[in-house]
């Protein structure tokens, strides 16, 4: 913006000089002259102004979808370990334990303890059953009950 607000002010002092220099003098042909070289100097000006407003648009463009996606990918993520805490929390022997889900992308890690080798590939099978799991990395110890 700093850059735009430079350019307008260029380009205005441009003409104000111009306007200036051109009141109450006769115009000839080097006060012609002058009037068509502040016209060529301020012309580039106005298309490096327009060329920089396009830039600086495509960029916000392209953050604003940035983010839009990360969000929308965070929200599935944070849906994702809902269900498979529900899942988990269904099974009569894994509901009872602490069995934390992270979910990133779609890749889901249960970290925790399983009362047994069975519970534990069966937390791995729930996990991978819920809609938009794409991987389950099962670091859940098996601990058995004394």
């Amino acid at each position: 913006m700093k850059t735009t607000h430079r350019y307008t002010a260029l380009f205005a002092a441009a003409a104000a000089t111009v306007l200036i220099a051109a009141c109450g003098e006769k115009l000839d042909d080097a006060n012609v002259g002058q009037v068509d070289n502040s016209v060529t100097t301020t012309q580039p000006a106005g298309t490096d102004l327009k060329n920089e407003a396009e830039v600086a648009a495509n960029e916000a463009r392209a953050a604003g979808s940035q983010a839009a996606a990360t969000v929308a990918e965070s929200a599935t993520d944070m849906a994702i370990t809902t269900k498979v805490n529900a899942a988990l929390a269904a099974d009569d022997k894994l509901s009872a334990l602490k069995i934390d889900v992270d979910t990133e992308a779609g890749n889901v890690a249960l970290i925790g303890t399983a009362p047994d080798e069975a519970s534990r590939q069966r937390a791995t099978t729930l996990a991978a059953a819920v809609e938009g799991v794409v991987t389950v990395d099962n670091r859940l110890t098996v601990v058995k009950a004394s």
